[in-house]
């Protein structure tokens, strides 16, 4: 029965990259213009947040976003989600939309034809094997942080394999965040590894449910905080992802 469904799964892994061009070339001169000035960046986050929905839209998604605390216009915060899928990113963008905010990602996304262009351009790319490029990271993060910006970081590092439910964390999302004493925002993506993970036989259309947790302050903290900060974080996001699949579990039929 499986083997059906490679054809439709082959035609939705190339439908994604199709969806993730179009928005590209079609503003591509308005897109151009946008990155050209640091001051129009909140801009160009406009035109991803619709680059993002044309996506999910077109690959049939459909959200739900549940907050426990609303992020306030004009703050910058230091936004954290487990990583699964490639559709983490559209996601956050259309989870986040008071906030403008850069993401912190690795270096190879930059090599992607057409989007790459776009995202070494607007992203803070890091090499995490090298330390000059880790320490390089602070230095453009405390820039953008200064001109009102958030920052988006996936702590994982990379994305684990399909038998970890949430990978451990690193430091650097969260000394950043309490060395500029801004928030730590945990979000939690629920169904972004079912509907279309790394696995290219795999996914489909369906609902992406995700919560926004309560915050994390980090006033009045200091370096010494930061691993009890990013433990706090993961346990959060963890237990989220964790109660969710035992929920699933006890609502399947014959459960």
């Amino acid at each position: 029965m499986k083997f059906i469904k490679y054809p439709f799964w082959i035609v939705y892994r190339v439908w994604f990259y199709v969806l993730v061009a179009i928005p590209i070339i079609v503003l591509f001169p308005v897109l151009i213009v946008t990155i050209s000035r640091e001051n129009w960046y909140p801009f160009f986050i406009r035109l991803a947040r619709f680059w993002a929905h044309f996506i999910l839209i077109g690959m049939g998604f459909s959200w739900r976003i549940e907050k426990d605390q609303e992020l306030k216009k004009g703050h910058s915060y230091m936004l954290i989600a487990n990583h699964t899928s490639m559709i983490d990113i559209m996601l956050m963008l259309v989870s986040v939309t008071n906030n403008p905010f850069v993401f912190v990602g690795k270096k190879e996304l930059a090599k992607i034809p057409l989007f790459g262009f776009f995202y070494r351009k607007t992203c803070i790319l890091v090499d995490r094997s090298n330390a000059a490029s880790r320490q390089a990271v602070f230095k453009q993060a405390q820039k953008r942080l200064n001109s009102g910006l958030s920052i988006c970081i996936f702590p994982e590092g990379r994305v684990p394999e399909d038998s970890v439910v949430l990978d451990d964390f690193k430091d650097g999302a969260f000394r950043l965040a309490i060395n500029h004493n801004i928030a730590v925002v945990p979000i939690v993506f629920y169904d972004n590894r079912k509907r279309f993970s790394y696995t290219f036989f795999s996914g489909g259309p369906g609902r992406l449910r995700v919560k926004i947790h309560p915050f994390i302050e980090t006033h009045q903290l200091t370096m010494e905080d930061t691993q009890r900060i990013r433990t706090e974080a993961r346990e959060l996001i963890l237990n989220s992802l964790e109660n969710d699949q035992s929920d699933n579990k006890k609502a399947a039929p014959g459960k």
